[in-house]
């Protein structure tokens, strides 16, 4: 349903993507959006649009490129320029020309031995993820959902195409398992589900899928409900949570009433605590007011509740409540009788 959604999207020259990613991978600052050489918050180097592209470099930070993120050596032998895929702006970015080619079109992976580390942190080296052992590409963390749901939009965009790719590279045979569905090998496909699920979809990607839509016509569904990805390759669900909560306790004592009756009602309640005992709890004086804090609380007439927080579990509370009238020097306190009180655990 989602091929048929979103297939047959305008297909733009690969000419003019430089063009598009003025408006489709421009950081807040003006700066071209390099998933390859950013680090959110302490980049080690930008680019601007106004550099030209280039088609090789010799070090890293010197130039940027057109990265197909799915190689195009998996969709064509040769690497032939083949239509829509080659220009399809969800799954060519604009990357460090040097890291790209570093890249070159192994597959992304994890890796734990890394032959080389970018500036940013990405590593290329053998997979460490159990099922293939090759050489692999491992973006930062903070782009590694965006490249899965990238690759989830190509198994579906391509639905129709997919099954034949396995066979155009030993990499694209690395990671794709020759049918339409699944389309990714167990290993790949596990990866990518964590990734996806560790990664959550970001404002970047949301405004990267707007401004795709108003290029291209169509969009990537798992941006827009991340939710498909379970309900496709998962089990149907969001995932369980792996834990339950620690420390469940009630650390807040709500008390309640009924108001005091009369012809000559309180215009509120002064409600006193204490950890030691009522003996503890000391009468209020008449015009000095007691301000709230974490062991007193002053509730006006007719609320009838009051709610003590932040207090300790296994622990006894007492507690009484006094009716006054007045405020400032004027305020009366009633303290003569049986004040109301009462002890309660917090747990």
């Amino acid at each position: 349903a989602l091929f048929n959604i979103i297939k047959d999207h305008t297909v733009v020259l690969y000419s003019s993507i430089p063009g598009h990613f003025e408006t489709t991978d421009l950081k807040p600052n003006g700066k071209i959006w390099d998933i390859y050489s950013d680090l959110p918050g302490n980049p080690p180097y930008e680019f601007d649009f106004t550099l030209s592209m280039c088609t090789s470099a010799s070090e890293e930070g010197e130039c940027y490129n057109r990265e197909h993120s799915w190689p195009r050596s998996w969709y064509g032998e040769g690497g032939n320029e083949i239509y829509p895929m080659h220009s399809d702006l969800f799954h060519v970015y604009p990357v460090d020309a040097w890291v790209n080619e570093q890249r070159s079109n192994f597959p992304y992976g994890v890796v734990n031995s890394p032959t080389t580390t970018t500036l940013n942190g990405g590593k290329l080296g053998p997979n460490s993820t159990p099922g293939y052992s090759g050489t692999v590409f491992e973006p930062i963390d903070a782009y590694k959902g965006d490249l899965a749901r990238t690759y989830f939009y190509m198994a579906t965009r391509y639905e129709d195409l997919i099954s034949d790719w396995n066979t155009n590279s030993p990499q694209a045979d690395a990671i794709l398992d020759g049918a339409s569905y699944p389309a990714f090998e167990p290993w790949f496909l596990t990866m990518l589900i964590s990734w996806h699920e560790a990664d959550p979809v970001s404002e970047k990607e949301m405004n990267r899928n707007n401004a795709v839509y108003d290029i291209q016509g169509n969009r990537n569904p798992f941006i827009d409900d991340p939710g498909f990805v379970q309900l496709i390759w998962g089990d149907g669900f969001d995932p369980e949570p792996e834990n339950h909560v620690t420390a469940f306790s009630a650390q807040t004592i709500t008390l309640s009433w009924t108001d005091a009756a009369g012809p000559t009602p309180p215009e509120a309640y002064l409600i006193r605590m204490s950890e030691v005992g009522f003996g503890d709890i000391l009468d209020p004086v008449d015009g000095m007011p007691v301000a709230n804090n974490f062991w007193d609380k002053n509730v006006p007439f007719g609320m009838e509740t009051c709610t003590f927080g932040e207090l300790s579990p296994g622990t006894v509370y007492y507690f009484k409540i006094f009716s006054y009238r007045g405020s400032g020097s004027g305020i009366d306190y009633k303290t003569d009788g049986d004040i109301p009180q009462i002890s309660i655990q917090a747990r």
